[in-house]
């Protein structure tokens, strides 16, 4: 879930008073390790009121209010967004947050909605997809260009399973099964790990969670595997969070690939997660390879 994490103004941050140098570093390791978790996705502080206005809305009328504003108790002095499992979870965190003043203040968090939270008021999916397309745009113009490379004939081996569109937010409990066998799979080459999407339809598609083998004479039970063909591929780097790599495949296949000239090959496309991957703070290493038509 989604959290806006709200900090309160006070008098002092009204009046434009600096924070210090000790909490400027104290808040300075508190967001890092809020990275390092994979929790925050934007985090701001804000001038105080008498730099802003208000825009009131009366029917077809709109009036500007400059401010300063009076009720100090109910302005916000800085906010982040953060990523997290549960309410639970984001209130553990604002405990271990330094005092964001110098005196007395206080910090709300606010759950955000979500464009399944619509669903009854939205029967027919257009305004969520509509937002869906939004998200991908903006995604687009921040996605960085691929590097291109030929990747060699390999097989992978590991857990597989069919997903739609509509509950790929289970992969996640997919690679659950999968990781304790890292290690101790017969015939394990390397330790990259790699999620493989192929076999797709209209509807779904099939997803593997595996690692790449020498043979598959000594696979555990319940394991399968593919053979991927030596192959051209576009290889984007993907610098977000583990649970946003859906929406940048998105981005890659419904924005960046159309307007690229290229074709995708009808072989699977990887996600890659090298040595440089984090699985505690879901962060780093991690790299999408889509084939390419040549």
């Amino acid at each position: 879930m989604k959290v806006m994490v709200i900090v309160k103004a006070t008098k002092e941050s009204e009046a434009g008073q600096m924070p210090s140098e000790e909490l400027l570093r104290d808040m300075g390791n508190f967001n890092e390790a809020l990275v390092k978790a994979g929790i925050m996705l934007a985090g701001e502080g804000l001038y105080p009121s008498s730099e802003g206005a208000r825009v009131r809305f009366s029917g077809k009328d709109r009036t500007v209010i400059n401010g300063p504003f009076a009720e100090t108790k109910e302005l916000v002095a800085g906010f982040w967004v953060w990523q997290v499992k549960s309410m639970e979870e984001a209130l553990e965190w604002v405990k271990r947050c330094p005092n964001p003043m110098e005196g007395e203040s206080e910090i709300e968090v606010r759950r955000v909605f979500a464009s399944e939270d619509f669903a009854a008021v939205d029967p027919t999916g257009e305004f969520r997809a509509q937002e869906e397309r939004m998200i991908q745009e903006m995604e687009a113009s921040r996605l960085e260009g691929p590097r291109f490379e030929n990747g060699p004939a390999m097989i992978i081996a590991g857990l597989d399973r069919r997903f739609t569109m509509e509950n790929r937010a289970e992969i996640p409990q997919l690679w659950e099964k999968f990781v304790p066998h890292l290690g101790k799979i017969p015939g394990q080459v390397g330790k990259a790990t790699y999620g493989a999407c192929y076999g797709a339809d209209a509807k779904s598609f099939h997803y593997m969670a595996a690692v790449e083998v020498k043979d598959t004479a000594q696979l555990p039970s319940g394991f399968t595997h593919l053979k991927i063909p030596a192959q051209r591929y576009a290889v984007f780097m993907h610098s977000k969070h583990v649970s946003q790599v859906s929406a940048t495949m998105d981005v890659i296949c419904n924005k960046w690939l159309p307007h690229s000239g290229l074709e995708a090959a009808e072989t699977p496309t990887l996600e890659k997660y090298t040595e440089d991957f984090n699985g505690t703070t879901g962060m780093g290493g991690i790299e999408i390879w889509v084939p390419l038509k040549f």
